[in-house]
């Protein structure tokens, strides 16, 4: 089989999350104890303990995803032999996903994912003042059919989209009361079902432009190494290697869409017909079943995950 190993992100944290690995695995163990320390914060405790409003921050969900994908690489390549080199044509993430990927790839090492990510989270909650933007998942909508909707609903105020997640499945971020004529414009267009996401901010769209300058300074001062695999990059849909190639697409993905299910379509048209999920919950392995149906996923966040790997 030709795998692709993919990487979750915000929206796959839970409590208790690594914490079965920590348990089980020196390895996992001094992922996180790395984390904490490139943070100067017990992340892991928190992660492990809550509460659940203090993980969901965005500031903290998305290192210590990071840290519990990482966690569970650093378990499946010194207790399966897995080689990441060796043994995937791709990596890839959504979202804050895609830095676990480059970490996974060896583009940036873990201390530096994790500090990368801290400012990634904090730069995009600071982007927007509390309760100007909003979310909403439309379900059973296909990418154009989601634009035209943010287009007609925009009314000189931000609508885009943000997510393409397949299977009939697109989210659109902007100002909260363009969201709000988006949702009620889908409803009148045959859109099965349109909701607004809990989140705290409105991510992949225009009004992050200033967290994605954050990202530019902050990655610009961050030593780069081409990755060992190619890395699927989210704005692209595109393999990329190059490093400065990665640093500007790490920046746009900030603002731009994440055109998930066009990473997957085109990962499995290059010959993936296994997709291995990395880290807390099962949402990528859920929307691979969607998107490439003739696939095989595959969820790995435990240590009887772990153990039930096969190269």
């Amino acid at each position: 089989m030709t795998t692709a190993f993919i990487f979750p992100g915000q929206g796959s944290q839970a409590v208790g999350m690594g914490k079965n690995l920590a348990d089980s695995f020196a390895t996992a163990r001094a992922v996180f104890e790395e984390v904490d320390a490139a943070l100067s914060q017990k992340l892991s405790t928190l992660m492990w303990e809550g509460p659940t409003e203090e993980l969901t921050l965005t500031a903290n969900a998305q290192p210590a995803l990071m840290a519990v994908s990482l966690a569970v690489l650093r378990v499946l390549e010194a207790e399966a032999g897995l080689d990441l080199k060796r043994d995937a044509a791709f990596v890839a993430g959504h979202s804050l996903g895609e830095y676990s990927a480059l970490a996974a790839a060896g583009t940036f090492g873990i201390a530096d994912a994790a500090r990368l990510l801290r400012i990634r989270g904090d730069a995009m909650q600071k982007a927007v003042p509390a309760g100007q933007g909003a979310m909403a998942a439309l379900l059973g909508a296909d990418l154009d059919l989601a634009c035209a909707i943010a287009a007609d609903a925009a009314q000189g105020e931000v609508c885009e989209a943000a997510n393409d997640n397949g299977g009939g499945q697109v989210v659109l971020s902007g100002a909260k009361a363009a969201i709000d004529r988006a949702i009620v414009l889908a409803g009148e267009r045959g859109v099965r079902r349109s909701m607004l996401l809990p989140v705290s901010a409105p991510f992949h769209c225009s009004l992050m432009q200033p967290a994605a300058e954050a990202m530019r300074a902050a990655l610009a001062n961050v030593a780069m190494r081409p990755p060992v695999v190619p890395v699927m990059a989210n704005v692209g849909a595109a393999p990329l290697s190059d490093v400065e190639a990665i640093r500007a697409s790490l920046v746009a993905q900030v603002t731009g869409t994440v055109r998930w299910r066009e990473c997957v379509e085109a990962m499995a048209a290059a010959g993936v017909d296994r997709f291995v999920e990395l880290g807390s919950g099962k949402v990528l392995a859920g929307l691979v079943k969607r998107i490439a149906p003739g696939a095989t996923p595959l969820s790995v966040g435990t240590a009887d995950d772990v153990s039930a790997y096969k190269p």
